[in-house]
């Protein structure tokens, strides 16, 4: 099937498949229900309190995932899978029935298959876990045609709380530890009993315990006792003790002793010929020069003669790998002589890292798809020195060669480039400043980056344009979930050169986009943070918020008094921009299964023009539209405002961009087989202007703004193969922010005709999810 047909079919074929979807499971599945049997259609769980408890929403939920077995499920109200599987038992089930069987067919649940009894024993033992003892549970059955269900009456007494907790035992090294740590418990008085909490703080304990030194100890070695004899006030006294079968060496504090390194280490090549330095404790042993010890020292927080400490070992690891030097890092202790009668025992630490090839050249082929509709071929060839300097740094030079066509532009003629580009990193693995700094990051080390890098753009029939680009900043993980990045220098030099008649009569009808092109020098800081928790595919709830903050210019119109007071718009002869922009974009993820989620994006984004710009340089405007957008509308055909240009040409992909950008995502996401997924979005947003500009009228921003935004819904495709996502949405307007008041929404949607779909319907291709 060529590419038309394809999007002919989307186009026409997709409402009614989803119609038929809907639509199938309509059928009444109790006719196929035998007569000695009932459809178990759940159980209903009432809990009765003797007196108030705050966390019994806990409780029930708790008690919820105890009612077994699951009934079937519905889609809809509709039991789909079940229909689905009585249709296979027909003689020739057909193609469709197969289909939706091996997918999401699902044999009946019977009422004969509960055992209300069991249930009731696993849902006291669960409440005699969370303190509420002398519980009583009842089930009774109920029956309507031939359906059943089971309904579960709790009674929950008064529960146990906490009266006294206390650790009974004070002549071993250990025992002083574990009573100060019980002074930071979780576990207070008035709190209700709780075996899940008991677990914790064992977890706890032995934690805190190998950051002190104790690196033989386990949890196991620890039990808990409670008195539960004081029925009258309904409180327990909770002893915390020591096994009497633990081993003497694992209740004793470790030392180092000793330190060694190995930055080159491989099973093979290490031998006899190496060469040992000693700096602050640590010995480091090498087969010739790998990795400067005096620079590697920086990234171990081991130290001799302390206590071992187990935070201090992973986060050693963790600083080590992050360096991006070596394959492997691997920390190993080994215990030194008998310790069994002594008050201490000693640790020998050795590390054992492998490094990566030192030199690497790399050639790629790339099909680029990117978030303006611009896609194309391009040819990456890349040179990397990972040890450039023997202390970990990065040398990494690469050359680009592309040409990119703007597609689905709609009636607007396609625009197409050529790029040449050259781009050259070094990152060093730690704080390079003119100013000793030594840095006190513990989780990772902060990395410092300079970059230099030149790019040639021909826009065939438009323009050229020649770039240089020049940063200079750090960028650290603050944990697992927070990154920074600050660029203190941040350059970028313009020049805008062969430009077309048609090009020039577009910026002559537009002096402010004249102007973002005529603006050649943008200098400033910029910074970004993000918080993602969105990778941990088993969080029900998980967030992801960044931020990013550019202001260009605040310094030069001081320095230009000094170097050219003559001109205060130009530095060193260059006209320069000046903006504060900052945007923000929060993503939120409800996962009801793995593959099932509903995903929400919030976007907001201000640029601030002032002094010498009057809007953003063209580089750094924002845009609306297209696949990473609203889906309903083309790459750039939304905004400003309720701007609506005269005809579809060349001029609307520059003129309909601007200062601000407001936008929010809803997608539901769902597997439909194997690789292939699902989706349903809605879309809304736009963007505007600070000022006024006369050429795009409606454009800037004002208070009835919310009356200007773009709205668009649709449904999507996705070929999600692991390490990379295909993904095809069609989406229609709901509201055209163009359009005239009290006609913007759209209230007629006819699918069935043919130039209507092809006025209404948007075809949006992209690589990887859109949020």
């Amino acid at each position: 099937m060529d590419t038309t047909h394809f999007l002919r079919f989307l186009k026409s074929g997709l409402p009614w498949l989803f119609a038929l979807v809907i639509l199938a499971p309509a059928c009444n599945v109790t006719k196929y229900i035998p007569e000695d049997e009932l459809l178990y259609t759940g159980a209903e769980l009432k809990i009765i309190q003797e007196t108030p408890d705050k966390g019994i929403g806990k409780i029930r939920e708790e008690l919820q995932g105890l009612l077994r077995p699951k009934p079937n499920s519905k889609i809809l109200g509709q039991y789909l899978g079940l229909w689905s599987h009585f249709k296979m038992q027909k003689e020739h089930p057909g193609f469709i029935n197969r289909f939706i069987y091996n997918k999401i067919g699902e044999e009946p649940v019977y009422l004969s298959q509960v055992q209300p009894e069991k249930t009731e024993k696993l849902i006291l033992n669960r409440l005699d876990n969370n303190g509420f003892f002398y519980a009583e549970a009842i089930s009774t059955f109920r029956r309507k045609e031939k359906k059943g269900h089971i309904r579960y009456e709790v009674q929950l007494p008064t529960p146990y709380v906490l009266n006294t907790y206390q650790y009974v035992r004070d002549s071993l090294p250990i025992d002083k530890h574990l009573r100060e740590l019980l002074k930071s418990s979780e576990i207070k008085p008035g709190k209700r009993f709780a075996l899940d909490q008991l677990k914790a703080e064992r977890e706890r304990l032995n934690t805190e315990l190998k950051n002190r030194g104790f690196y033989s100890f386990n949890p196991d070695f620890l039990i808990f006792e409670a008195d539960t004899n004081q029925y009258e006030t309904r409180e327990f006294d909770l002893f915390l003790r020591l096994k009497e079968s633990v081993p003497e060496e694992g209740i004793l504090p470790y030392q180092i002793r000793s330190i060694e390194v190995y930055p080159n280490y491989s099973l093979d090549k290490y031998g006899e010929e190496t060469d040992t330095t000693r700096i602050e404790g640590v010995e480091f042993i090498q087969n010739g020069l790998s990795f400067k010890p005096e620079l590697l020292r920086q990234y171990i927080l081991i130290e001799k003669d302390g206590l071992f400490n187990a935070q201090q070992s992973r986060l050693t690891s963790n600083r080590l790998s992050g360096i991006g030097n070596f394959r492997f890092v691997n920390i190993r202790y080994t215990k030194v002589g008998d310790s069994t009668d002594v008050r201490k025992g000693f640790l020998d630490a050795k590390i054992f890292l492998s490094p990566l090839d030192k030199r690497s050249v790399r050639a790629e082929l790339q099909g680029v798809s990117k978030s303006n509709n611009f896609a194309g071929p391009a040819l990456l060839l890349s040179y990397r020195n990972r040890n450039l300097f023997y202390g970990g740094e990065t040398f990494s030079l690469t050359g680009k060669l592309a040409y990119e066509s703007q597609i689905a532009a709609g009636d607007r003629d396609g625009l197409s480039a050529f790029e040449f580009g050259l781009k050259g990193d070094l990152i060093f693995p730690r704080v390079v400043f003119p100013i000793p700094i030594k840095e006190r990051f513990a989780y990772s080390v902060p990395k410092t980056k300079i970059s230099l890098g030149t790019e040639y753009q021909d826009r065939r029939g438009l323009y050229r344009l020649n770039s240089l680009s020049a940063t200079y900043g750090y960028f650290w993980n603050a944990n697992r979930f927070v990154y920074h990045e600050i660029n203190p220098i941040s350059l970028n030099f313009v020049n805008l050169s062969n430009t077309s008649g048609e090009f020039e009569d577009i910026l002559n009808n537009n002096p402010f986009l004249r102007q973002s092109f005529e603006q050649q020098f943008i200098a400033g800081v910029t910074y970004s943070f993000a918080f993602n928790k969105l990778m941990d595919k088993y969080r029900t709830h998980s967030i992801y918020f960044g931020a990013n903050l550019d202001l260009a210019g605040f310094g030069l119109r001081f320095a230009n008094n000094i170097v050219n007071g003559a001109n205060p718009n130009t530095f060193l002869g260059f006209s320069y921009a000046q903006y504060n922009k900052g945007d923000i974009d929060f993503r939120y993820y409800w996962r009801f299964t793995e593959e099932r989620l509903l995903a929400l994006r919030l976007f907001g984004g201000v640029g601030l023009p002032y002094g010498n710009s009057v809007s953003l340089p063209f580089v750094k405007q924002y845009f609306s539209g297209g696949p990473n957008s609203i889906r309903a509308f083309r790459i750039r055909s939304l905004g400003p405002g309720s701007f609506r240009p005269d005809s579809q040409s060349t001029a609307n992909f520059f003129d309909q961009a601007g200062d601000v950008r407001l936008e929010g995502n809803l997608e539901f996401r769902f597997p439909i087989i194997s690789y292939l997924k699902g989706a349903i979005f809605v879309d809304a947003g736009n963007v505007w202007l600070v000022n006024e500009n006369e050429a795009l009228p409606g454009g800037k921003m004002g208070k009835d703004w919310y009356r200007e935004l773009g709205i668009g819904a649709g449904i999507g495709l996705r070929v999600d193969i692991e390490f990379f996502v295909l993904r095809f949405d069609l989406a229609t307007p709901l509201r055209r922010p163009y359009s005239q008041e009290g006609e913007r929404w759209e209230r007629d949607f006819r699918f069935g005709d043919n130039d209507w779909r092809k006025e209404n319907l948007i075809f949006n291709f992209a690589i990887g999810y859109p949020f």
